[in-house]
């Protein structure tokens, strides 16, 4: 099975502030609910670990797979979606007109802004290639695989593995410290790269 998880909170994520590829580390709730989960999925195994680079979620494997031999991979094609100048705003749906609003709305309609990071296509071409290259043979071959990221990655990873349009690019409820299967089932081998 192949399972994707969010990393645990932050304060940014107490704050609702916009983290993307900002490097905010766990808080210590967030550190809480990756014991917990830690707990609750010690049963689960797994052959191997893909995490992103940001310590949010590097942190949430390390402490989710603690004495336990399997390897953690850092690759760069699973961090948060960047944001650029909008990163670090705070509760962005209580400014009027706030263009990166759009992709929370309206996913399908969203155009990154100037200076606002990476595009929709963007994201979906690099988890596209992590789903090629990495995940679609793992799969096949049969191997249990964790992957640690990030609400918008995740999102766009089960989107594609699903084959979802992009207006249900939000529709999954990704949340903190919980499994998530990546197919709906073991013998689901499509992607869509859009």
């Amino acid at each position: 099975m192949i399972y994707i998880l969010r990393h645990g909170k932050t304060e940014w994520n107490k704050l609702k502030k916009l983290q993307g590829r900002t490097d905010i580390p766990l808080c210590d709730e967030g550190r809480v609910m990756a014991h917990e989960a830690a707990e609750m999925y010690a049963d689960v195994h797994f052959d191997v670990c893909y995490s992103s680079p940001l310590s949010r979620a590097r942190e949430t494997a390390e402490i989710i797979l603690k004495d336990r031999d399997v390897p953690i991979i850092i690759d760069e094609r699973l961090c948060e979606m960047g944001f650029g100048k909008y990163e670090g705003i705070e509760r962005s749906f209580d400014i009027p007109g706030c263009p990166i609003n759009i992709l929370f709305e309206h996913p399908e309609e969203y155009i990154a802004p100037e200076d606002a990071g990476e595009s929709l296509d963007e994201l979906y071409k690099r988890t596209g290639s992590f789903l090629d290259e990495v995940i679609r043979p793992l799969e096949k071959a049969g191997k249990d695989v964790l992957i640690v990221a990030h609400g918008a990655l995740n999102s766009c990873l089960l989107t594609q593995a699903k084959g979802l349009p992009r207006k249900d690019f939000w529709s999954h409820g990704i949340v903190q410290c919980r499994l998530t299967p990546l197919f709906d089932n073991a013998k689901d081998h499509s992607f869509i790269t859009l």
